[in-house]
């Protein structure tokens, strides 16, 4: 009891150290419709006041930018409207291409971020850039992370921008019903932040300290709103499709022709609740997962893309530690592994998803999807179902529970007692102070599956603190080896693991290096069933400049050691001689990186590595090449090189990862890409040829051809021609 009173008081410790803004901008009602049209000529325009005063984040946080924006809102019983005026120099800005969902380096453009909620942990967002290329987001964690965001998210709105010589107009109208709030709010805390090229400014409305990232919740300020809003009258959106695929896969000898129909269903419950619904979904890709190079003993990770899963999927995704013990990831749902222990498509029944705020404080989730059975290849028909609450503490914390369940509906000859179920119960705490100069994470996990009484917990911990000039973390995590995580991604278990880190960051003045820092991180691994032996260790010391100009320099050493528990190739050679089991190796690698100024026509980053390697050498390459005639074409080169050379009679190995990418945007509605990937190491050569018509807003046709062939022999592997239509209807 001693101990949770300590804690406690630490927490509220914590949270006394906090940053306010008293920074607000009114939002008028109206009771006629703006005409879209971006001139800002309406007396409703005229007779608001707004939001101005914006100050620089990069290059410097002390000073008021220099090419200011003024932005307006304005509101009526349906839509938000927004109009903003953004100076600059000239009209010479820069848009990479006329494709939706762009990011914001490198290019001029203007986002806001709305917090409907007022807890300072999720956001909406809007974009646009003088073109008029719209992009919005979901944010979660505070924004605190990057990976907080979700750009996969999708949305009807309106934008419309002009140029003009020395400024850019924007003027937007947002129906209320794409956001969740809660009915009869007055408030939403609010920022912005937008990207001068010209001037090389990044600024924003309410000033935030360069060692914070510039979409953190922390700094915010508030849109008053003129009367309490009412309750959205928000649309059933119904996303049917139809899918018709032909394909041959060479490897098998098998040939498919296949006409799909099924879709999507989204209702709004309330102003704050979303009801997802899916029938016989077609969840093939119509964008291809990037390949990567990997040398480790480890799955990879790839980022969920699928609609369904899209929105508040940090409630169900943000548990445990994203890297060695997620207990869901949802990509697991529609995968299945066959007789022969190969991972192959499980075609998906139905689904239903409801998630959302109950209220300001308090958010739920509740998943359930049903898979369909297939006897040929020995899968059974399960039920994967997903429970989640998290209710707000303090200023922007929360406590998170879960429960998740994955189990045949059905009993099987084929399917082993242990393969019945697989359940999981947790808690977890995110603590972010007001001023986000404290962050941390907390969980334990526990799971449930036929025969397993013990060793099957994992936990974790997490804090770290920041101040403009020094950084320091520590955190562990603890799997246990008998833990499983059916719909989760475990690197592997039976491990506990700490990995604190400390950053020096140094502002030289008048100097073209903006800012340079000093880091040092140990990350170690023990095994707990083997009397905590050390399996692994990583000791990565660092240098890194950012540059006035944009550009980034990194150096770093690592030294590594790894202790081979089973024979292992790191080659990935076939019929090669594999490094001996039980048997430990400490390596060392120095590597460089540098980034150039993405706001050039043309841009690079490279990476050269050198270093040993488990008992031999290493030489490594990475170069990443982007050239682009804005806005209608841009073009990337990806070539990743590894020479591993290592003592006879282990193998040697020359691995190329080459993937070229062309993407045209001939207007806002119609792109053509095309994706091309060699990789020596899964002897594959792919082309992905994608053309997408947006023939009205949020719907799509898309024609994609991939083919294969296996890169030694240039034999084909497979390939297949799809059509897929996809319709946005709200009713």
């Amino acid at each position: 009891m001693k101990n949770i009173l300590v804690f406690i008081t630490f927490l509220f410790v914590i949270h006394s150290f906090s940053q306010t803004t008293n920074k607000s901008v009114f939002v008028n009602f109206i009771e006629n419709p703006i005409v879209l049209d971006a001139n800002l000529n309406e007396n409703e325009w005229k007779d608001s006041k707004g939001a101005s005063g914006f100050w620089q984040y990069f290059p410097s946080d002390s000073t008021q930018a220099k090419q200011q924006a003024s932005i307006k809102f304005l509101f009526d019983d349906k839509n938000l409207y927004i109009g903003a005026k953004v100076n600059a120099p000239d009209n010479k800005f820069i848009t990479p291409s006329l494709r939706r969902d762009f990011r914001a380096g490198g290019s001029d453009n203007i986002t806001f971020l709305f917090d409907t909620f007022n807890d300072g942990t999720n956001a909406f967002i809007f974009g646009t850039n003088p073109y008029g290329v719209k992009r919005e987001m979901l944010l979660s964690g505070g924004g605190s992370e990057l990976r907080g965001f979700t750009m996969a998210w999708d949305t009807k709105w309106q934008c419309k921008t002009e140029i003009k010589d020395d400024h850019y107009i924007i003027e937007m109208i947002i129906p209320l019903s794409a956001f969740k709030y809660r009915e009869g709010e007055t408030k939403w805390r609010f920022n912005s932040y937008h990207f001068d090229t010209q001037y090389n400014e990044r600024n924003t409305w309410v000033n935030i300290p360069q060692n914070q990232f510039i979409f953190n919740l922390a700094y915010m300020g508030e849109m008053i709103f003129e009367k309490p809003l009412g309750k959205s009258k928000s649309p059933i959106s119904i996303i049917p499709y139809v899918n018709a695929i032909t394909a041959k896969d060479f490897e098998n000898k098998t040939s498919i022709t296949d006409l799909k129909f099924g879709g999507d269903a989204k209702f709004t419950i309330g102003n704050s609740m979303n009801l997802d619904i899916t029938l016989n979904p077609d969840f093939s890709q119509v964008e291809v997962d990037q390949q990567i190079t990997n040398l480790t003993r480890f799955e990879v990770s790839l980022p969920e893309r699928r609609l369904f899963f899209i929105e508040n999927s940090d409630l169900f995704a943000d548990f445990g530690n994203n890297r060695d013990s997620n207990p869901f990831f949802s990509r697991r749902i529609g995968i299945a592994k066959d007789a022969n222990d190969n991972t192959i498509e499980n075609d998906i029944i139905a689904g239903v998803r409801l998630s959302g705020k109950v209220n300001n404080n308090l958010r739920v989730g509740l998943l359930t999807m049903q898979t369909a059975e297939d006897i040929e290849n020995e899968i059974p028909t399960v039920n994967s179902a997903v429970i989640t609450l998290q209710q707000k503490l303090f200023s922007r914390s929360n406590i998170s529970f879960m429960i998740i369940n994955k189990e045949a509906t059905k009993e099987y000859d084929f399917l082993a007692e242990e393969d019945t179920y697989n359940r999981i119960i947790g808690m977890d705490y995110r603590l972010a102070s007001e001023d986000n100069s404290w962050v941390g994470k907390y969980f334990i996990h526990k799971s449930f599956s036929p025969g397993i009484k013990n060793k099957d917990y994992s936990a974790g911990f997490s804090t770290q603190y920041f101040n403009r000039n020094f950084s320091a973390r520590i955190n562990g995590v603890y799997v246990g080896e008998n833990y499983q995580s059916d719909l989760g991604f475990l690197r592997r278990t039976d491990i506990f693991k700490i990995s604190p880190q400390i950053e020096r960051t140094f502002w030289p003045n008048e100097s073209k290096i903006q800012k340079h820092s000093f880091s040092i991180t140990p990350i170690f691994i023990w095994k707990p069933e083997l009397n905590f032996k050390n399996s692994d260790y990583a000791i990565i010391s660092r240098w890194r400049a950012n540059f006035i100009n944009t550009a980034e320099l990194t150096a770093e050493m690592k030294n590594r050691f790894t202790y081979l528990f089973s024979e292992f190739d790191p080659t990935g050679t076939d019929g090669a001689i594999p490094l001996p089991a039980n048997k430990g190796y400490a390596y060392t690698n120095f590597n460089l990186s540098y980034r150039s100024d993405q706001r050039k026509n043309f841009s690079y980053r490279i990476e050269p590595s050198v270093g040993t390697f488990f008992n031999g050498k290493k030489y490594s390459l990475t170069t990443n090449l982007a050239w682009r005639i804005q806005p209608y074409f841009s073009g990337s080169m990806q070539i990743n090189y590894d020479k591993v050379i290592l003592p006879n009679p282990f193998p040697n190995a020359s691995i190329w990862l080459i993937g070229p990418k062309i993407d045209i945007t001939f207007n806002k509605s119609l792109f053509w890409s095309t994706f091309i990937q060699y990789s020596s190491q899964q002897e594959n050569f792919g082309i992905n040829t994608k053309l997408q018509w947006r023939f009205a807003p949020l719907s799509d046709l898309f024609i994609v051809y991939n083919d294969n062939y296996y890169s030694n022999n240039f034999a084909p592997r497979f390939k297949s021609l799809n059509l897929k239509l996809t319709y946005w209807l709200n009713i």
